[in-house]
């Protein structure tokens, strides 16, 4: 029998599964997900917008508000730690770098032949961005996200890949309480 808390926060690097994680999580619960991308922009059908610091946060402070929920993100911890404080779990993706490289550019592939739809344009210059982001991520993005547990104590489960999510349900996976 599965066993997952009802609000959890999913974090990872560009690439890394988070998306593809909330999705079988929630289709397997019920639960409601919410990328933090749609947190901070406001989508339109003329272009989206940007939302500002308070919208944004305000936003944040509506979803960790309900009862069960899925949060997934990459954002800067600094604004989402009222979600970390909410949530039940935060399950952090720590797929390994060249996993994370061969995603983006599979995604990136699919994206630019239509076979998988984007909030954004998929052009060279958000492909090199992400590939930017995911050495920003290892490099000094991870090293703080598991300071910031230790530090704080917050409940955590590191997975290595996002088809982990039946064995963490079913208690094979390490919790880190």
């Amino acid at each position: 029998m599965l066993n997952i808390p009802k609000r959890i926060h999913i974090i990872g690097s560009v690439g890394s599964g988070k998306t593809t994680l909330a999705r079988t999580l929630s289709a397997a619960t019920g639960t409601p997900y919410h990328e933090l991308d749609n947190v901070v922009w406001e989508r339109q059908e003329n272009g989206d917008r940007r939302r500002t610091d308070q919208e944004r946060d305000a936003v944040l402070a509506d979803l960790v508000k309900g009862e069960s929920w899925i949060i997934e993100g990459a954002h800067s911890t600094t604004w989402v730690e009222e979600s970390f404080r909410s949530a039940d779990v935060i399950l952090f993706l720590d797929t390994p770098y060249y996993k994370r490289m061969k995603q983006i550019t599979f995604r990136f592939i699919r994206q630019k032949t239509g076979r998988e739809s984007a909030h954004y344009t998929p052009d060279f210059t958000i492909f090199r961005k992400m590939f930017r982001w995911n050495a920003l991520f290892e490099r000094e993005t991870k090293p703080y996200i598991l300071k910031l547990f230790k530090d704080r104590g917050y409940p955590h489960i590191v997975l290595h890949d996002n088809q982990q999510p039946i064995d963490w349900a079913e208690g094979k996976e390490k919790r880190h309480v």
